[in-house]
């Protein structure tokens, strides 16, 4: 999947429910394929790989690949960007079903994991002498939110791309408000923001998150939001739907007052809001530098909570790696998984995609480059508060649940939000206890 604007950021909810439809077709319904065989945890040779189709990960993947096979000629990687489809997940889940996925993919979208799991796809990295402690060691403690069910871990985490709140400065020097110090840092704070840049005629929406129905929208919405206001809060933790609270319910507001007094717009924008001038705040993480270089006079400041906060937490927009188990050399994929999550590949991602590897003190490890791309610093920080999508059965069904009741009561107002939430939680727990 493209990274680098917003329209390929999106997954499709068809094809991610064609992707669950083939399911029975595969027979399995544990994780782990024939990842606990120990031949084929330990045999070497040739693999193939998927990465993604977006150039500045087409550059890095094809000299990742080149400097491996330098060093591994009877290991070589036979690599190939991820072939086209409605998704890269529905692709992936239709390699699944044939029996002909490739060893790694390096676009492995975290809320697919489940499905990709309970289809039998992939190999836990558990498996691996070193598997759990490498990861550990590179990421630190937020790879345990990518633990399965099963407590086993079946994807490396990768790279982020931390979602916070971006401004046009020029709209907001338009509109009268201090450009270099904006007053963003709480809700009411925004609300009043937003509120001045519309009366002032500086901007015909403050925000204009998609109102769309797609169950991935939540993500650049209410969820950022609520991991900010929640102290970094997934949206299901230990089987239990965590939003119908007092921190859920007040993200909900502010953004059901900016959809009431019109500050956000109700309607799909076809292209890029916020690039376009149409709107004078977005959400979007560091893939939006490159994106909006010589379009926008930006700035970002962290996503703010009801009350003032020093630090706050925000969604993640990971990426991460995952072994699938039709991978008969896994032996050498687990080493290319290292080879390319290493310090040094590490740099080379940051360098060619400005996107932030999942590593543990990432402003010091390459505190040169930051140093020289002062644009990037904030999302290093930021990086080490993110919160991902929470890893439970039926991920999809769970998101798309909440998004119909947040568009319900929040965008639309035909529900009330004490009334939309408590079903939709709900039911979330009895998806979450389905296996």
């Amino acid at each position: 999947m493209k990274r680098f604007t917003k329209a390929t950021r999106i997954l499709s909810v068809a094809a991610l429910t064609v992707m669950g439809a083939g399911l029975a077709a595969c027979g399995g319904s544990g994780g782990g394929g024939d990842g606990g065989s120990g031949s084929a945890t330990t045999a070497k040779g040739p693999i193939k790989i998927w990465y993604s189709n977006n150039e500045f990960e087409v550059k890095w993947g094809k000299a990742m690949v080149e400097s491996w096979n330098s060093a591994h000629p009877d290991q070589k990687i036979d690599a190939q960007e991820i072939p086209a489809g409605k998704s890269s997940e529905e692709v992936i889940g239709a390699a699944i079903t044939a029996g002909n996925a490739p060893c790694l993919v390096f676009n492995t979208a975290p809320v697919a994991v489940p499905q990709f799991q309970k289809q039998g796809g992939l190999v836990a990295l558990d498996e691996f002498p070193d598997g759990l402690q490498y990861i550990k060691d590179r990421t630190g403690d937020l790879a345990d939110q990518y633990k399965s069910a099963d407590g086993k871990m079946y994807q490396l985490p990768w790279k982020s791309n931390p979602v916070v709140l971006f401004y046009n400065k020029d709209i907001f020097a338009k509109a009268g408000l201090d450009p270099e110090n904006p007053k963003l840092g709480t809700h009411q704070e925004l609300l009043d923001t937003a509120r001045t840049l519309v009366s002032s005629g500086a901007a015909s929406n403050a925000m204009w998150p998609s109102p769309a129905s797609d169950f991935f929208q939540s993500w650049f919405d209410f969820y950022s939001f609520y991991a900010a206001n929640s102290d970094g809060t997934p949206l299901v933790k230990d089987g239990k739907a965590t939003f119908d609270s007092e921190e859920g319910k007040q993200v909900a507001t502010m953004f059901e007052t900016l959809y009431k007094e019109n500050l956000a717009s109700k309607e799909v924008y076809q292209g890029d809001s916020f690039a376009e001038g149409k709107a004078a705040m977005s959400m979007a993480g560091p893939w939006a530098i490159a994106a909006y270089k010589d379009k926008v006079n930006w700035g970002a400041v962290p996503v703010p909570a009801a009350a003032a906060k020093a630090d706050t937490s925000t969604f993640s927009d990971a990426k991460n790696v995952a072994m699938y188990s039709a991978c008969e050399n896994q032996g050498t994929a687990w080493e290319v998984m290292k080879f390319a999550t290493s310090q040094e590949q590490d740099g080379k991602l940051l360098t060619d995609t400005g996107q932030m590897p999942m590593r543990k003190d990432l402003p010091t490890v390459y505190a040169d480059y930051f140093a020289k791309n002062p644009a990037y610093t904030q999302f290093a920080a930021q990086a080490a508060r993110t919160v991902e999508v929470p890893n439970v059965s039926n991920s999809v069904e769970v998101w798309q649940t909440f998004r119909t009741a947040y568009a319900k009561a929040v965008i639309f107002g035909n529900e009330s939000i004490d009334t939309s939430f408590k079903a939709a939680a709900d039911k979330i727990n009895q998806l979450v206890a389905q296996k």
